[in-house]
């Protein structure tokens, strides 16, 4: 009989579920089935995971789009959220390569099912990568969409160089405090955007200069940058590239419909750029990333933790804004 028992324990995992779309007060903790892992999946036993803005959307179905984008009309496809997710393997399928029962590892499973939230996920190899030796779980756990996001948008669209001036527009954020230390990694000059209180934090990962926009409005100043990484979208599109030097680039990061549908025609002929992201997850990303973690050019900022049990407080820390840095989850696991 306690056989019996042990088996049916190990057959099922606590994990956060919600069966229909709202406030973070439709996120449960439950019991159910553990996963199996495919032939190209791994097993991972979760040890963290973090919130994201788009994790809260697809919780609350807002913005309508959300549920146009494959997540369901009426109701959630994936009932277990999380896509940012580190762990530890603990069986491997037929066909992986890569991985071997034990390795720690971190990365994005929201393309691939999400399931972060839970004591268990089994996502495809081809995912994931070897946490950074020097990183916490929990540290790695929001590292892949925030950070892979500040890559993206200043290396890929921004194309920045060393030596550029650049600005980053919400700097004490999830995506901005990595896009602050990326810029520094990449040689720009740096200056961070942030309100009162987490001036002297964006200043110590690195910031050059800091403005407070509670006193000063970056794009009515003197100033000109090389590059703008906007993650608040909070002006015109305008107003930004009246900052901008005479062949600078603007990226929206955050949705901007302006910049989105009209960047063309906001292009000027003096040769600056319009540009926004459309952030993929990309596994080389990953990898740059651990070795820029790994080297100490990258510090994970983490604001809070919680508990898995207590999701629905930091889904409703994201909610309700402003968290410095990035929201993390930790998932205990009983000894032996």
């Amino acid at each position: 009989l306690g056989e019996q028992l042990q088996e049916k324990e190990d057959a099922h995992m606590k994990a956060i579920v919600y069966e229909e779309y709202g406030s973070p007060e439709v996120l449960q903790l439950k019991e159910v089935e553990k996963p199996t892992p495919s032939e190209d999946q791994v097993l991972i036993q979760v040890h963290a995971a973090s919130v994201n803005y788009g994790d809260v959307a697809v919780v609350t179905g807002k913005p309508f789009l959300v549920r146009l984008m494959g997540y369901g009309i009426l109701k959630p496809k994936h009932q277990i959220p999380g896509g940012d997710v580190a762990g530890r393997i603990e069986a491997v399928g037929s066909n992986v390569t890569r991985f071997q029962p034990g390795d720690a590892v971190f990365g994005d499973i929201g393309e691939c099912g999400f399931g972060a939230l839970a004591e268990y996920v089994s996502a495809p190899e081809s995912v994931l990568v070897l946490k950074p030796a020097t990183a916490t779980f929990e540290e790695a756990a929001s590292v892949p969409q925030a950070a892979v996001v500040a890559l993206q948008g200043l290396r890929d669209r921004g194309e920045i160089q060393p030596g550029q001036k650049s600005l980053v527009n919400g700097a004490s954020g999830g995506i901005g405090t990595f896009a602050v230390q990326i810029a520094k990694a990449f040689g720009a000059e740096v200056t961070g955007v942030c309100s009162t209180k987490n001036l002297e934090m964006v200043r110590s990962i690195g910031a050059d200069h800091v403005i407070d926009y509670t006193q000063q409005d970056f794009t009515k100043g003197e100033r000109r940058y090389d590059l703008i990484l906007d993650i608040v979208a909070n002006r015109s599109i305008s107003a930004y590239t009246d900052a901008l030097s005479p062949k600078g680039v603007y990226v929206a990061v955050a949705f901007n419909p302006s910049s989105l549908f009209l960047g063309s025609l906001y292009s000027k002929a003096d040769g600056k750029q319009v540009r926004s992201l459309s952030h993929k997850p990309k596994v080389e990303d990953l990898v740059v990333m651990k070795e820029l973690v790994e080297t100490g050019k990258v510090t994970p900022v983490i604001d809070s933790r919680y508990p898995l049990h207590e999701a629905a407080q930091a889904f409703r820390r994201i909610g309700e804004g402003h968290p410095q840095g990035k929201v993390v989850i930790m998932v205990q696991h009983a000894a032996g």
